[in-house]
């Protein structure tokens, strides 16, 4: 299989698990609000998520339980299935349709599990950074799909015309997952579940390992503390939803694409640890703007330029840490390894995103996206221990 080839595969396959939890994050809230549920009713429905924080608790049993292939492709059926059962559940039933939701982040969860360890083993490390590029870019455009276009193009259909849809895409990457060669992992030696457990919990005493934890869990609390509040933060100077729509959800978007792809480019030109600090010094820029227009009257051009800008170098620096991520695991136990990775990126952000609303009523905007730039600056010491571990290992 070629470059392309396995850059395109993996850009398919991780497009397909994000059209569920698009739909979730995106489209899900308006159409409960549509059928009279309280606000409180609407947050509980972010535990539909849950399996996607878990995930790490099952890994072990994806990374040595059959072939990756095997995983993916019959994972890919399951969600076709499901997605297309689900365009029948009655208008009413929401129930039924939050069971249905939570079902395809268990299966989108559990093949992202089998898809990451399939890219440790399919990419060369010179590969990483466009490999990485198709993991970002791949999901967020299918969280467009599931959360927008699908439910833009349903009309009147509601969400038997997304899932239809979303059915529909589904088939195609299961068609694309059945082209995946077999297994090619490298190395059996780790043969069991227990032994893969005792495998991941040597890699985490190894040298360096603590400070690639605490780089991971940290690198984007100080842009997760503004972004919690930017929106609303807009809202109470004036912009109407339909024009944060567009400065957030459309330009940010693009612009977020674009910085994943730049991002790849970057991580295969350099060090991958040294591309992650020149993202991570680019990143903070945006931030000071989005600062600064806290203290200014903000204008539309200046508002969608920080924008674009904040959602440019953020989607740089993903791509640049989920490489080096991917660069550090034990290819032995590749999905597990990098599984709980990723879970730590997702769990490292959760108390400051949840806190950041009580923050911005008692100390302002002002000072609360202050306290964000000042933690992106701060994040750069983190990577000076980081790599003193890496060249004295």
């Amino acid at each position: 299989m070629g470059r392309a080839r396995r850059i395109l595969l993996l850009g398919i396959l991780y497009l397909a698990q994000g059209m569920p939890f698009g739909f979730q994050a995106n489209a899900l809230p308006a159409y409960l609000r549509e059928s009279g549920l309280s606000l409180t009713a609407i947050g509980l429905a972010g535990a539909l998520a849950l399996p996607w924080m878990l995930k790490p608790l099952w890994a072990p049993i994806v990374d040595r339980w059959f072939e990756r292939r095997w995983w993916i492709v019959g994972l890919s059926l399951a969600m076709t299935l499901t997605a297309f059962a689900a365009a029948w559940i009655p208008p009413n039933d929401l129930y039924l349709l939050g069971v249905a939701i939570f079902g395809m982040n268990v299966l989108a969860a559990t093949q992202d599990i089998a898809v990451d360890g399939l890219a440790v083993d399919i990419l060369a490390t010179d590969e990483l950074g466009p490999g990485n590029a198709a993991q970002v870019v791949g999901y967020k455009l299918g969280m467009v799909l599931g959360g927008g276009v699908l439910v833009a193009l349903a009309g009147d259909l509601r969400w038997r015309g997304v899932f239809l849809g979303m059915s529909a895409l589904l088939f195609v990457a299961f068609l694309v997952a059945l082209t995946i060669p077999r297994d090619r992992r490298p190395d059996r030696s780790v043969a069991t579940v227990r032994e893969v457990v005792a495998r991941l919990l040597l890699a985490m005493r190894l040298r360096g390992a603590g400070w690639l934890l605490l780089v991971v869990a940290t690198y984007k609390l100080g842009e997760t503390l503004i972004d919690a509040m930017y929106k609303p933060f807009l809202v109470d100077t004036g912009y109407s939803a339909a024009s944060i729509g567009l400065f957030v959800g459309t330009y940010g978007m693009i612009a977020s694409i674009v910085g994943s792809i730049a991002g790849g480019v970057l991580a295969r030109h350099l060090r991958i640890l040294h591309a992650v600090a020149v993202a991570s010094v680019l990143r903070i820029f945006p931030l000071v703007g989005e600062w600064l227009l806290t203290l200014v009257a903000p204008t539309d051009p200046i508002v969608g330029a920080v924008t674009a800008a904040e959602h440019f170098f953020g989607g740089m620096l993903t791509t640049t840490m989920f490489a080096l991520m991917m660069s550090r695991v034990d290819r032995r136990i590749a999905a597990t390894h990098f599984t709980l990775l990723a879970a730590v990126e997702v769990w490292g952000k959760l108390p400051v995103g949840s806190a950041a609303g009580a923050l911005a009523d008692r100390i302002g905007y002002p000072s609360l996206f202050l306290a964000g730039v000042l933690l992106s600056i701060a994040f750069l010491g983190l990577l000076v221990p980081l790599a003193r571990a890496e060249r004295t290992a």
